[in-house]
């Protein structure tokens, strides 16, 4: 899940106290949270009127695209790698949703207090 925020550190800061726990990621383009193991990040250059983005846990980022753009999605952002082997992309389904999918090798399911 990715939220956009207007004050990144405020964002951070607030999350961190919420979470209890500190971003494994931390730039002034985003700020990534890894609770229980998923993707929790904040966009400080997001389109919050748009809101959250949610991104699909996926082992083929491209052939997810591919399938997605099959059944009539059109692409939204490409499929790129974000740093650390960390690929993603989004597209658009023909109702205009945004479908985010990703692949994170850094990640596997953990339990959460929360």
């Amino acid at each position: 899940m990715i939220y956009p925020v207007p004050d990144l550190a405020a964002a951070t800061a607030w999350w961190s106290e919420f979470l209890g726990m500190a971003p494994y990621f931390n730039e002034p383009f985003y700020v990534g949270f890894n609770p229980g193991g998923y993707e929790l990040g904040l966009l400080p250059d997001g389109d919050e009127a748009a809101g959250a983005l949610t991104y699909w846990g996926v082992d083929d980022v491209t052939r997810a695209v591919e399938s997605a753009l099959a059944a009539g999605a059109i692409e939204h952002s490409p499929v790129g790698d974000v740093g650390e082997g960390i690929i993603t992309a989004t597209v658009q389904t023909p109702q205009g949703s945004i479908v985010g999918f990703i692949f994170n090798p850094h990640f596997a399911l953990i339990p959460s207090d929360l």
